[in-house]
């Protein structure tokens, strides 16, 4: 495919919007022409079922402005967003759903923000029309959980109405379900984060593929993105650390229990402080173990990639 820069990436997954479709291109169309900016809109097709990509395939026809990306199969939200950032050749990147609820009169706001200096703008659906119990609560709950855990404060992590800058947005990984948490991820890249309202509208056509089973993958995932955020590069300190404390616990008590045989003449055999010792000793062993070898890891992935554990922003140096 042929590289050309834009202005603006629109990246959209899809799965199973064939009814949404034609009415949203028509929407970001007469959004973006209106814009002067030059612009692209990417729809990825995540293993649809309907005849969603047989409608991608023809508004890329059609418009050169379309891209479509077409999986082999359903591989989740995340991949879809990831395909589409590896894809985008514009300076700002805009992810948005398919199903109509996200609204393309909201792009121009986001982009005021990115002009101001964010790096990052997120949506945020103020005033939701979904279901309260099955969707609105879990998704409160889990906001909440997020920004408490992660120390990056959104009132709506779930919305996928973002704007990215370029050099964000391809510098961030992407596994699993880890799409809403991009703009935690992007912290330690020193990421300037903001949320604005957006507009939200109710799901016609089409079903919603989430549910209240989402927000416990959610808490999940939390789990792994903290350690990424504080332990990615060192992870001796997390495994190392609970290890060495375990270690220290064994050792007090396996000493404890030695002074008892030898100074005071006391059979510990049957003493269920001796397995209580002995598990924690083997257990700290183990995990600084597990912490050395994570280390050796992490060096592997970013030695033999040339990667870097920091993002320069820009160089700046006098000319000879």
């Amino acid at each position: 495919m042929k590289q050309k820069k834009v202005d603006l990436s629109i990246v959209i997954p899809v799965y199973n919007e064939e009814e949404n479709l034609p009415i949203l291109y028509e929407k970001l169309k007469k959004v973006l022409d209106n814009l002067g900016k030059s612009y692209e809109i990417i729809f990825v097709n995540d293993g649809s079922t309907d005849g969603s990509w047989k409608i991608i395939k023809e508004l890329a026809e059609k418009d050169p402005h379309v891209i479509g990306v077409n999986f082999r199969r359903n591989y989740g939200q995340t991949a879809a967003m990831s395909a589409g950032f590896d894809v985008a050749n514009g300076e700002v990147i805009i992810t948005m759903d398919a199903d109509l609820q996200n609204d393309p009169e909201d792009i121009p706001k986001l982009l005021e923000k990115i002009e101001e200096g964010y790096d990052i703008v997120s949506g945020w659906r103020k005033d939701r029309k979904d279901a309260f119990i099955s969707r609105t609560l879990p998704s409160r709950i889990a906001n909440w959980l997020i920004s408490k855990v992660t120390g990056v404060n959104l009132h709506d992590y779930g919305c996928s109405l973002k704007a990215y800058r370029s050099e964000i947005a391809k510098n961030l990984d992407y596994y699993g379900e880890m799409h809403r948490f991009l703009p935690a991820l992007a912290k330690p890249l020193g990421a300037k984060v903001i949320e604005i309202p957006v507009k939200h509208h109710p799901r016609l056509y089409g079903k919603s593929k989430y549910g209240i089973s989402r927000t416990f993958k959610v808490i999940l995932d939390l789990f792994l993105v903290k350690f990424l955020l504080d332990y990615r590069t060192k992870p001796l300190r997390v495994f190392g650390g609970t290890g060495l404390i375990f270690l220290l616990v064994g050792i007090l008590t396996l000493l404890y229990l030695t002074c008892l045989k030898f100074c005071a003449g006391q059979d510990i055999g049957d003493r269920p402080l001796l397995i209580f010792g002995t598990l924690f000793f083997l257990t700290g062993i183990q995990l600084i173990s597990t912490g050395i070898i994570a280390e050796l890891i992490t060096r592997t992935y970013y030695e033999s990639q040339n990667k870097r554990p920091y993002v320069i922003k820009e160089i700046v140096e006098k000319e000879s």
